[in-house]
């Protein structure tokens, strides 16, 4: 059995969930969120709690019963509480700027970078220097967060870029023939 799809999903108060065919439909407070589910399991309700159930034991149900349940779990987490990922900008003259819904990057290039945000997603923008991305979908908060850093990933020599809040960047050496023996 597996170890994550056998636990029960308790759902908070204000969340519903509705299945119809192959998807299910988590509504919460702060938006609602389509999960996928495909054949072989099934999704029963009960006093508050969701339990997957699944057809057979073979590895590829096992697996997809897993999936599901984390899935079906992130979209609850979504639609109550939200997800955010920190991002932080290091190097001289590199900063952000916040334009309606695009965030204009100056990333040491030529050029201003400039960034769409997409729908369901909302960043912020603390002393030009770190930004907040945060939405109801974990996958695409996630996701935007790793195409913002792709701009400028940091480099392994000054750190330079672009970096998870929290992320450590172990630094290379560098040259060596500047400080050598005489």
């Amino acid at each position: 059995m597996s170890r994550i799809g056998r636990l029960p999903l308790a759902l908070p108060k204000g969340v519903t969930v509705l299945v119809s065919g192959g998807t299910t439909v988590v509504t919460g407070p702060k938006g609602k969120l389509t999960v996928p589910v495909p054949d072989g399991i099934t999704i029963e309700q009960a006093e508050g709690k969701v339990h997957l159930v699944r057809r057979d034991d073979s590895r590829q149900q096992r697996a997809l019963h897993g999936l599901t349940r984390a899935l079906l779990a992130n979209a609850v987490t979504g639609t109550t509480q939200g997800f955010r990922k920190g991002l932080e900008i290091q190097g001289v003259g590199y900063r952000a700027e916040l334009r309606k819904d695009k965030v204009e990057f100056a990333l040491g290039y030529s050029h201003p970078v400039v960034f769409p945000i997409p729908t369901g997603i909302s960043v912020e923008v603390e002393k030009q220097v770190r930004l907040m991305v945060s939405g109801i979908d974990k996958q695409l908060v996630g996701q935007v967060a790793a195409n913002i850093r792709g701009l400028r990933p940091p480099e392994p020599y000054k750190g330079k870029g672009i970096r998870y809040a929290g992320e450590v960047i172990v630094k290379k050496a560098g040259k060596a023939g500047a400080t050598a023996a005489k």
